[in-house]
């Protein structure tokens, strides 16, 4: 899929078409991916299993999207886009049947990683798509609304599952979603046309386990930093987090050899481009934070301030919206400002938001958190729109599909480190002033605020970047069909369906 060659130019309607229905479908995997986050106290009683193995919901979903995005940049070059589409949603619906009527906790553990599998082929395959399409003039406009989609997704899902557990068993999680996303499959399939031709080319099959152990073991030990009885794990943290650095490393070194000679399973000369880099850099950064403020929120919330699962989630759902709103405005701007009048502000307000969560105690209002979080949200929007777009925008077509693995992968690393970070970091504190005779609730308190602080520097170091975003090179015609990447990131004139912007 999405050679280099130049394919015939699809029609504003045939673009059109095809990404509602990929942005549709991916609304619908995305849903899936947090509407569990209310489930687990009730999993935990049916089951009868630890707070620790209902955990592993969530970590095995995360685990297989770390170990499945990196192969997604060879397989996308190689498949057709009915194809990717088919497979990414038959993954995810064989999933979501098998959650649904799961009788034991394994056989449910089982399901939600099949369903990972199909949301990892989505997310890159809905990207490189857009990238493909879409002429450069008009790429903020679009991703703005596609990030619509993506944010708003997983803000409903926990006030999704709040409404379906109230109304009965945690099976309608899965009951709920599954005719809705078997519809999307079988209008997908009818309605969706291939995009570009698909590239014959071997696999190098030493570097699939090499990506799927070293990301899957990095992700894997940064998510367990800090948690409780993380020392007497049998796979302890640090040290799984050491191997998959050290694998990770090998990884890239195969990848930068095959560059040399052949194909390469994740092509790495996208980040000789400054542009995609310092893109990555922010993004990682900013994701981070953001993951961060996600896991203590809640707590905070339920915790310390005593509110229910429902509530929490009902409180979270206007930052969601107010992100996935602001998305397509953003996008616009983007088309008409470039990348840093928007980036800089955005990073510096959220690290401003991050600090003021900070300040936070047990008797600060739930209203405040709420304003604060809806803040924290519109400065993200104004970084991740322009940061995915402005990334991508300075490949050749050729590294589309890489671009986006790459950043999908690096995104779950991201997640899982911030994620690590600040629980590491409230954990250590709040075990510190539990010692010097605080009572639980306010120690709780005391190493949250620590934990935000710690997303604040980590929010600060994203405005550092975010002074070194630059607009990136956009074609002024329409590009020669011969026309070659030189390497300096100019690569991005390449696009053969870009019409002179307007």
């Amino acid at each position: 899929m999405l050679a280099p060659q130049s394919p015939p130019t699809p029609s504003p309607a045939h673009v059109t078409a095809v990404l509602r229905i990929l942005v549709l479908s991916t609304f619908v995997v995305l849903l899936n991916e947090t509407i569990m986050v209310n489930a687990i106290p009730r999993l935990m009683r049916e089951f009868e299993v630890t707070a620790a193995a209902a955990g592993w919901l969530s970590t095995a979903f995360m685990l297989t999207m770390a170990v499945v995005i990196p192969v997604t940049g060879w397989f996308l070059q190689r498949v057709t886009t009915r194809t990717a589409f088919g497979l990414a949603m038959t993954l995810f619906l064989v999933g979501t049947a098998l959650a649904a009527a799961a009788p034991v906790f394994p056989v449910l553990l089982a399901a939600r990683v099949i369903q990972a599998g199909g949301t990892a082929v989505m997310m890159p395959l809905l990207m490189t798509t857009l990238m493909t399409l879409v002429p450069p003039h008009d790429r903020g406009r679009v991703m703005g609304n596609i990030t619509l989609v993506i944010s708003v997704a997983p803000a409903l899902g926990p006030a999704v599952s709040g409404v379906l557990l109230q109304a009965g068993s945690w099976r309608l999680l899965f009951l709920a979603v599954l005719p809705i996303a078997a519809a999307m499959a079988v209008f997908g399939r009818s309605k969706l046309t291939n995009i570009g031709e698909p590239q014959a080319g071997p696999i190098d099959w030493p570097s699939v386990p090499l990506a799927a152990a070293g990301f899957g073991a990095l992700v894997y030990g940064l998510s367990g930093l800090g948690a409780e009885g993380a020392a007497a794990a049998p796979l302890p943290p640090e040290a799984t987090t050491a191997a998959g650095a050290v694998l990770v490393g090998l990884f890239v070194w195969r990848q930068l050899a095959l560059q040399r000679s052949s194909t390469p399973l994740l092509d790495l000369r996208a980040l000789t481009f400054r542009h995609f880099s310092v893109a990555l850099g922010l993004m990682c950064l900013s994701f981070m934070a953001l993951m961060g403020a996600f896991i203590l929120l809640p707590i905070y919330l339920q915790e310390v301030r005593g509110l229910s699962s429902l509530q929490t989630g009902l409180l979270l759902i206007p930052g969601g919206l107010t992100m996935g709103l602001l998305g397509p405005q953003v996008g616009k701007l983007y088309d008409r400002l470039g990348a840093p009048r928007l980036v800089i502000p955005g990073a510096a307000l959220t690290a401003l938001c991050l600090a003021l969560f900070a300040l936070t105690d047990a008797g600060t209002s739930p209203w405040l958190v709420l304003a604060l979080h809806v803040v924290l949200s519109a400065g993200m929007a104004f970084v991740f729109t322009p940061v995915f777009t402005s990334g991508l925008a300075v490949l050749p077509p050729h590294l589309y599909p890489h671009g986006s693995a790459i950043l999908g992968s690096l995104q779950q690393v991201a997640a899982a480190a911030g994620t690590a970070l600040v629980i590491s970091v409230m954990s250590g504190h709040a075990a510190t002033a539990a010692a010097e005779g605080a009572d639980p609730t306010g120690a709780l308190a005391t190493g949250i605020r620590w934990g935000f602080g710690v997303g604040a520097v980590i929010g600060l170091l994203a405005v550092v970047v975010a002074l070194l975003v630059r607009t990136p090179p956009v074609p002024q015609q329409p590009a020669e069909p011969e026309t070659e990447n030189d390497g300096d990131g100019a690569g991005a004139t390449t696009d053969k369906t870009a019409p002179t912007p307007g």
